[in-house]
This record gives C-alpha cells, sequence and structure tokens, in this order.
C-alpha cells in the first residue's frame, strides 16, 4: 500500500479520536472509496502511474454515487476506467444490494446497442459513470449477473404455510413488438415467521397454463405445506390455484374485492359508498357477524338492485376466508398489501427507467435482481411477520 494509502487512513483515524462514534457515516464513506480505488487497481493491474506490461486501460477519474449504509445515507466517489476491451469496472464492493441497479444498467445498454431510445439509454448510462459499451461488454457483463440470478430463482425451498400471490405488467418488445408482459411473483411466510420472496416468472399473459407452471416450479423446489392462499380473483390465477393447492384456503383480496364493487355499483352515489359499506362487513369480530352484516347489506340492494345485491352475495363471501386464521393475522392476510407495496411498488420504482424493455430476458434479469434484494432485506430482520404460536391459542 503506497503513502497515500497511509495518509488516508491515519485522517481516518484522527477523525475517529476527534469525534468517536457521532459521524460514522464519514468514515466508512472514507474507509469504502479507498477500498475501491485499491479493488480499480487490482483491475486494471497497474497502481497509480504506475507502467507495467500487464496493464489493462487506465483510471478514468469519479463518478459521485449515494448509497444507503447502517451508518445513514452517504455520498462516495465511484472509481472509472477506460481504454479496456474488457466488461465496465464495477466495484464488487457495492455490488451487494445493487443487483438491480447492475440489470437496469444492462437493460438500458442492451437498449442503447440496439439503437433504442439511445439518448435515454446514453443519459441512464451515465447515472453508473459509462461513456460507452459495446456489444462483447454487454453480452460478458449480462453472463455474469444471469447465472447469479438464475441460482436464486431456482434454489431450493421450504415449508410456507402461507402465500400471497400477484401480478404486474411491463412493456417489453417480443417478435419485433412491443407487448404488455406480466411478471407473476410469489412471497411465503416460512416457519422462521418472516416473509421470503419465493421467484417469479415472466409470461405473456396471467393465463391458467402461465400461473400454473409457475406453482408447479415452487412445488418442484420443495416448497410444502401451504395452508392458506391470498390473491385476486384473475380467472387463470383461480383456475391454476385450484389446480396446484386445491386443500389449501383461498382469501380473495379485500382490496382489489371493493375495487371490483365500485365497479360493478350501479349508480355513483352507491361506488361512493359501498367501500364503507364492506368494511363494516370485514371489520366484524367474528364470522357469524360479518355474514349478518352482509346479509343486511345485500337485503338493502335486494329491491332497487337486484343484479348488484346477487353479485355482493356471490363474491363478498370470498373476502372472508381470512376469519379462520387467528384475529392476529387478520391484518397481515386479509389483502395482498403484504406483496402489492414491498414487492410490485419496488419493481414499478426500477423499471420506470427502463419503459420498454428491450426483450423478455431484461424484464426477467431486472425484476430478479429487485426481489433477491428484498429477499435480502426481509432475511435480516429481526421482527417477525406472523407468529405461529398463537394457531395453537
Amino acid at each position: 500500500m503506497d503513502l497515500r494509502y497511509d495518509t488516508t487512513i491515519e485522517a481516518i483515524l484522527e477523525h475517529l479520536i476527534a469525534n468517536g462514534a457521532t459521524d460514522l457515516g464519514r468514515v466508512f464513506g472514507q474507509l469504502f472509496e479507498l477500498a475501491m480505488q485499491l479493488e480499480r487497481e487490482q483491475y486494471l493491474k497497474a497502481g497509480r502511474y504506475e507502467r507495467t506490461p500487464d496493464r489493462q486501460g487506465y483510471a478514468n477519474g469519479y463518478k459521485p454515487k449515494r448509497i444507503d449504509t447502517p451508518a445513514g445515507t452517504v455520498t462516495v466517489q465511484v472509481p472509472k476506467t477506460a481504454g479496456h476491451a474488457e466488461e465496465p469496472f464495477y466495484p464488487q464492493s457495492l455490488e451487494r444490494g445493487q443487483r438491480s441497479s447492475r440489470a437496469v444498467m444492462l437493460a438500458v445498454a442492451e437498449m442503447y446497442i440496439k439503437g433504442v431510445s439511445t439518448r435515454q439509454a446514453e443519459d441512464v448510462m451515465r447515472e453508473f459513470g459509462i461513456e460507452s459499451l459495446s456489444s462483447t461488454q454487454v453480452s460478458r457483463a449480462t453472463k455474469l449477473l444471469d447465472e447469479e440470478l438464475a441460482a436464486w430463482r431456482n434454489r431450493p425451498l421450504g415449508q410456507m404455510k402461507y402465500l400471497i400471490l400477484d401480478a404486474r405488467y411491463e412493456k417489453a418488445r417480443h417478435d419485433g413488438i412491443v407487448r404488455d408482459v406480466a411478471v407473476l411473483s410469489a412471497i411465503g411466510v416460512g416457519l422462521d415467521e418472516r416473509r421470503h420472496v419465493l421467484g417469479l416468472s415472466v409470461a405473456l399473459s396471467e393465463a391458467e397454463a402461465h400461473w400454473r407452471a409457475f406453482l408447479e416450479s415452487l412445488l418442484a423446489r420443495g416448497m410444502h405445506g401451504t395452508t392458506f392462499i391470498v390473491s385476486d380473483d384473475h380467472a387463470g390465477l383461480k383456475a391454476a390455484r385450484r389446480a396446484v393447492f386445491g386443500a389449501a384456503t383461498w382469501q380473495r383480496c379485500q382490496f382489489h374485492l371493493a375495487q371490483n364493487a365500485i365497479q360493478h355499483a350501479p349508480k355513483s352515489d352507491i361506488k361512493k359508498r359501498i367501500g364503507k359499506q364492506l368494511r363494516a362487513v370485514w371489520n366484524a369480530s367474528s364470522l357469524q357477524l360479518a355474514e349478518a352484516e352482509l346479509t343486511a347489506l345485500v337485503a338493502s340492494y335486494r329491491d332497487k338492485h337486484p343484479d348488484f345485491a346477487d353479485w355482493l352475495e356471490n363474491n363478498v363471501p370470498e373476502g372472508l376466508a381470512v376469519f379462520s386464521l387467528p384475529d392476529a393475522h387478520h391484518k397481515r392476510m386479509r389483502t395482498s398489501n403484504g406483496i402489492e407495496r414491498p414487492i410490485q411498488q419496488e419493481l414499478k420504482r426500477r423499471t420506470s427507467k427502463v419503459r420498454v424493455f428491450p426483450n423478455l430476458d431484461a424484464l426477467e434479469r431486472l425484476s430478479t435482481a429487485v426481489l433477491v434484494e428484498i429477499d435480502e432485506k426481509w432475511e435480516t430482520e429481526n421482527k417477525a411477520y406472523i407468529k405461529w404460536e398463537l394457531l395453537d391459542e
């Protein structure tokens, strides 16, 4: 290590002596930058200003980047490189928790290589400190990331008592045209009382065949013991769920059910009040009282709006299965919010940079990377998501 690094470490130690643990963010940032500089020299096979026959390219300045750390959010200077034919330099110290950033970069890079939205692609690439890319570089970087993400998608699973299923749509090019493509995803609650992102599948639709293949893949990976499932009532998902998990109790997401009720309401004044009326059913203290509330609600619409009354009578009971669980589990399992908020909203935030994916592989890559990061975060949580001992009460 040269004098430059000795000086940096000495400055960090002096800062710690003067400030103690009150400014760990700055200390972490300086150490992080030092680690990345060392990594760049190892990548280039040469130190600063060093001439060696093995040198590969040269240092090309720095790019500021904000990162979240246990010591808070800090801005670090990420080293850049140029003048080499290998894939772009990206510090390994940034890899963990940054797979989705790499996936965004690769998706945009593919667009850039193919001439799609070139100006937008260049702007996004600059955010990663990358001035230019070749198709060979993109191919190599893609291969490395795909191997890692495929291993996660195919990892073994264990017992998952509760299961939440959902899908969202993204735009991707397929056979030369832009199509709406479904991203099917699943989370489960295991014996460790934590949430786990189980996997995902990119499909051209939510048809039964696609959902069924996805659910069967979860079983093939060892998932078992599922007794309760939450989802919306999409026809393809419903048919696949019955075929694969016929013995499990199904809870229709109460949020989606309320939205469906608003769509079926025959008049604007009914659309405004039906949500509140349904909450009176769902917030009842027992299944018997919920059924009584529903009976009264249906009767209130029977004379003037018989079709709507029939719809309520036939559909709302599908949202009452949660009453078979302990009261403490109701909040978590009455809707698919457990997957909608942490998974779907995060996917939307990350995919917004790309807008239209160059192919299905790019969409699968970024979606998987986002889910891996969420799953790793959940793995470190200490608070239980569901406490199983309540099942014995």
